[in-house]
């Protein structure tokens, strides 16, 4: 990837339900910081104006949201997640860059707390693949859009994803993980679906795309494979997994393992492929 991971690592981020309970989604908090537009939106680009209104959906700790209000400044930008504890971060990053013309709200995916009509753009990022029931998000971001406004959405889509060596404990991590996210009304093929889920909802007029996510320099595999090796061991994804019958603790811990042995391999790739659409009101 062109971007250097960001190297902020702290503890596990609390994800709260979106709308209803996906605890295995909780995500390192270097996962969610090294997002930006240029790395997770950028077929967003040519759509965003200065002065236009944007509502940031689940937005994390708020490094994506921040950055799309600089460019839209004067606009204002507003972010929304189920996590107090994230609206606390985006805030207090927005208010460290001196970026004046965003805001930060708790909320809910189902019930958006924002009039109806009022917004020129949704954003939402890895976000329909957590919801059980992504066709009613849809239709509530599509509620807020103005007419002529725009969501735009890019999930990924691991059902398309690969990576080299061929190590079995990291076939054994893709088993588990989907495993687990389906279980919790998720899906982890997500990115496929999301044309589907637009038109669904009430859209008529959607492009769709696709891109990539690639790890392969040094600082990327050490980036995506600790954090990987990290949850694989952690509390709630052991438990979870154990608790399914889909993992013991020793197969676990050769997945974390695995993780590791593929970060220090100069051969290694790994790639996470995403849909991603632009739906029109």
């Amino acid at each position: 990837m062109n971007d250097t991971p960001d190297r902020q690592e702290t503890a596990p981020r609390d994800l709260p339900p979106l709308g209803h309970e996906h605890p295995q989604h909780e995500h390192l908090q270097r996962v969610l910081t090294w997002r930006t537009v240029a790395n997770s939106a950028a077929y967003l680009v040519p759509y965003l104006k200065p002065g236009l209104t944007l509502l940031d959906v689940m937005c994390g700790p708020g490094t994506v949201t921040v950055d799309l209000a600089r460019r839209l400044a004067p606009g204002r930008v507003y972010g929304l997640d189920a996590s107090a504890t994230a609206v606390e971060q985006a805030a207090g990053l927005a208010f460290d860059e001196g970026v004046g013309n965003a805001s930060f709200v708790v909320g809910d995916v189902y019930a958006l707390p924002v009039a109806d009509a009022s917004v020129d753009i949704v954003h939402a990022h890895q976000v329909l693949q957590l919801v059980d029931d992504p066709v009613a998000a849809v239709r509530e971001m599509r509620r807020v859009l103005k007419p002529g406004g725009i969501l735009a959405a890019r999930d990924a889509d691991y059902g398309a994803a690969a990576w080299y060596p061929k190590l079995p404990a990291l076939a054994a991590w893709m088993a588990v993980y989907r495993a687990l996210h389906s279980a919790s009304g998720g899906d982890p093929d997500a990115g496929r679906a999301l044309k589907a889920w637009a038109r669904q909802a009430g859209f008529a007029e959607v492009t769709s795309s696709a891109s990539i996510w690639c790890f392969a320099s040094a600082a990327e595999r050490e980036w995506w494979g600790e954090s990987w090796a990290q949850r694989a061991t952690e509390a709630d994804f052991a438990a979870r997994a154990i608790e399914a019958g889909v993992a013991r603790l020793a197969d676990l811990h050769e997945i974390s393992a695995a993780w590791r042995q593929w970060a220090l391999d100069p051969d290694g790739w790994f790639v996470l492929a995403h849909g991603e659409i632009i739906a029109v009101r």
